[in-house]
């Protein structure tokens, strides 16, 4: 369902696993767009989900629509039986979040959301020198989007800057994937607090600058900041600190990994001494944008047939949105926010 932009390179990513998975019906309520993408690929075009359902035999809906209404498309979907993959965020609210994972469990099928970059192999990198120890107890994280958004891109479409539709702006719908690789990192987050504003752009509900503090489970404290207002744009990034390594992802490349073997001690440097050895080049370049979510792909095809573990499920995803949605609530309350 969508057949915008990210539903056009969900087509691409598709169209390049034959014999695992094919393009049968695009649904858009632009049907001039529904029939473009469907042509490519011999596919039919539908105005709605509703009838795609009725009217081609389908095992895997593909949400691509706004993110508000992320939720409908994929409960409409689960009701009728079939499995679901639904672009990041799930949905704009935990409760909503929740209402799939209901429906979900009713259906008895799976539910992946895309979250491609942890299949980048900075990320598995990462994650994998934390699961060894090599990076010790995980003391703190940053999570930092600085990119660019002109006013043309809140002003191309009635949806984008809503809190409806878009479910809010910098922090929500750019910083998503940033934040979810530092709960990746981090753990069970526990605690939020945040500021918003609206600085650098006219006719948007959302914010356009966010930063805000984070308390983890584990005790570990992380650092979000999240803009589509600094010009002309800069790296999403994110750090991950312990008391044997640290870690630094940045533009999903991995730009620093420093280590320490378990069983030996960690070296003593000097303050302010920045270690240079040789990142290792298995996790320094995750490859295309295409790549990564057909590696999520995989996964998932591989969770249908039994022969892989879903590695991002609603879930995964709810941890993410309660820190986003968290950071919301404590910057238009003044107060720190526990999540749930």
């Amino acid at each position: 369902m969508g057949a915008g932009v990210i539903g056009a390179h969900h087509g691409r990513v598709i169209g390049g696993l034959p014999g695992r998975i094919a393009l049968v019906a695009v649904a858009d309520v632009e049907m001039g767009r529904a029939e473009r993408l469907a042509a490519g690929h011999g596919a039919r075009a539908f105005p709605s989900l509703t009838e795609a359902l009725c009217g081609v035999d389908i095992d895997v809906v593909v949400v691509c629509s706004p993110t508000g209404r992320h939720g409908e498309m994929a409960i409409e979907a689960l009701d009728a039986g079939k499995h679901v993959v639904v672009e990041k965020p799930a949905e704009t609210t935990v409760a909503r979040i929740d209402e799939i994972i209901e429906a979900r469990e009713k259906a008895g099928t799976l539910v992946t959301v895309v979250s491609q970059h942890r299949f980048d192999p900075a990320t598995e990198a990462t994650l994998a020198a934390i699961d060894r120890g090599e990076l010790g107890r995980i003391t703190s994280g940053i999570a930092s989007i600085d990119w660019w958004r002109g006013q043309s891109y809140y002003d191309s479409g009635s949806w984008r800057g809503t809190w409806d539709l878009d479910g809010g702006g910098a922090l929500m719908n750019q910083g998503v994937h940033t934040v979810d690789l530092l709960v990746a990192a981090l753990g069970r987050p526990v605690e939020v607090f945040a500021y918003t504003g609206t600085l650098a752009h006219e006719r948007i509900e959302v914010e356009d600058v966010a930063v805000g503090v984070v308390r983890f489970d584990s005790g570990a404290l992380g650092v979000l900041h999240a803009t589509t207002a600094a010009y002309p744009g800069l790296s999403a990034r994110v750090q991950v600190h312990g008391d044997r390594g640290s870690a630094v992802i940045d533009n999903d490349r991995l730009a620093f990994l420093h280590a320490t073997a378990p069983g030996s001690d960690p070296e003593e440097l000097p303050t302010g001494t920045t270690y240079t050895r040789a990142v290792p080049t298995a996790g320094s370049d995750p490859g295309l944008l295409s790549d990564a979510h057909r590696l999520q792909y995989l996964n998932f095809l591989g969770a249908l047939d039994g022969t892989e573990r879903l590695r991002v499920d609603l879930e995964t995803n709810r941890r993410s949105v309660a820190v986003i949605t968290g950071a919301y609530e404590s910057a238009r309350t003044g107060r720190p926010v526990t999540l749930r």
